[in-house]
């Protein structure tokens, strides 16, 4: 069988099962979760040494040493996708809830009630516990899925779709709506982006390289974020140490994710007391600097800042700083390098703060708080499937309900248009 005979094959039964999810209560999505979580705790040791299968390709292939650890399934791993399934489980289920109903002159009434968005296709890299946190969010959202995992993790991705597909089985619930790609052959990937008969949506979760090919490649709509390059503006304003707390958990707390502070912008009447300190404290975590030439003269020998630099999401310990005049000069800046990721002010003016929520386009904004909650458990969404950037249909992190749409629901008694 081709490559593309088997998607096209995949994709209608995926499309079969979403419909029949339709028809699936929430006690029924809810116990397929369970049984997940039971035989993921059954079979860790089979889990474990598929891994084993794919870290030892991994390290023959040279992959770096984060790599490998995104790439790792051990007990402590397998115990938190436990945990995760039960979360999920734990989460009001958003398919079928009236979000409102009205009554038009001609005695009609109208509601919306949401509905899962279908058959989602997931594409991601390397940690394959995203195998299962995707899976899960879409089951319970009552939507079917097709996960194309990295070849680095191919043996673990098929180790965990067998229980998963078991799983829904033994529940009564489609099987087919949970599905691993087989292979590591990437025309797979090309095949899934062509399915739009049988597939409503692709995510993608990864480097940027990978989303800008699915984007690319795609003629499905595609849910996605290129990049997070985040800022927190220090407004003059601010209270210090609060500042410095936020500007550091931002930084340096895991600087190798989306939602890490990648510029910090400071205003010109703070600056001169409030950096030197802050920058300080940075290089004594490692962080290295790179500054615009008022930064340069405040604390010297540290490393020129160029153009690329403000555009650069580092994830790692490197942060680009610029003193501004104000927050008319913070707001232009974080509109032409900004991703519409995360931003965050740092003020006690009321009126800063509000400006700053209002002009913003971004995704998540804050006021006197880190980067790092723009985060879909964070936000009180329970989990995630990724971060949207581009507003449609959803933006910011996507949990259950940024899952389903809405349809509109009519009621009448005998009603005709004149």
């Amino acid at each position: 069988m081709s490559i593309a005979v088997m998607m096209e094959h995949m994709g209608k039964e995926a499309k079969d099962a979403a419909r029949k999810l339709r028809k699936c209560q929430r006690t029924q999505k809810d116990a397929a979760l369970d049984l997940m979580a039971s035989k993921l705790l059954e079979r860790r040791r089979r889990i474990i040494e598929e891994n084993a299968r794919d870290l030892s390709e991994a390290r023959k292939a040279g992959l770096s040493s984060a790599m490998i650890d995104r790439l790792t399934l051990d007990e402590s791993v397998i115990e938190g996708m436990v945990e995760g399934l039960k979360e999920v489980a734990a989460l009001p289920d958003p398919a079928g809830t009236v979000t409102g109903m009205w009554k038009r002159p001609n005695g009609l009434r109208v509601g919306r009630i949401r509905i899962p968005l279908g058959v989602i296709g997931f594409i991601y890299e390397s940690r394959p516990n995203v195998t299962v946190d995707a899976a899960s969010l879409c089951l319970k959202s009552g939507n079917a899925v097709i996960l194309k995992g990295g070849s680095e993790a191919l043996h673990s991705n098929l180790a965990l779709a067998e229980l998963l597909g078991e799983a829904l089985r033994d529940a009564g619930l489609p099987e087919k709506a949970i599905q691993v790609v087989p292979t590591t052959d990437r025309e797979a990937v090309n095949a899934l982006l062509g399915l739009e008969d049988h597939v409503d949506i692709i995510i993608p979760r990864g480097g940027e390289g990978l989303i800008r090919f699915v984007t690319r490649h795609s003629r499905i709509p595609v849910l996605k974020h290129y990049k997070g390059v985040c800022h927190v503006y220090v407004d003059k304003f601010a209270d210090w140490d609060m500042a410095e707390a936020i500007c550091f958990n931002a930084k340096v707390q895991r600087p190798g994710v989306c939602n890490a502070m990648e510029t910090l912008l400071v205003h010109e009447d703070i600056a001169g007391e409030f950096l030197p300190p802050m920058i300080g404290r940075f290089q004594e975590a490692s962080v290295e600097i790179r500054g615009c030439p008022v930064t340069l003269q405040l604390v010297p020998g540290i490393r020129p800042a160029v153009d690329a630099d403000w555009a650069e999401e580092f994830l790692d310990l490197i942060l680009a700083v610029k003193v501004v005049s104000g927050m008319d000069e913070a707001l232009d800046h974080i509109d032409r390098y900004g991703s519409n990721h995360t931003e965050s002010i740092v003020t006690n003016d009321y009126e800063n703060a509000q400006r700053f929520l209002e002009e913003v386009d971004s995704s998540a904004v804050l006021v006197n708080a880190s980067t790092r909650f723009n985060d879909g458990n964070q936000l009180g969404l329970g989990a995630e499937i990724g971060i949207n950037t581009s507003k449609l249909h959803a933006f910011g992190p996507m949990g259950l309900e940024e899952l389903t749409t809405t349809k509109f629901i009519v009621y009448g008694q005998g009603q005709i248009r004149n």
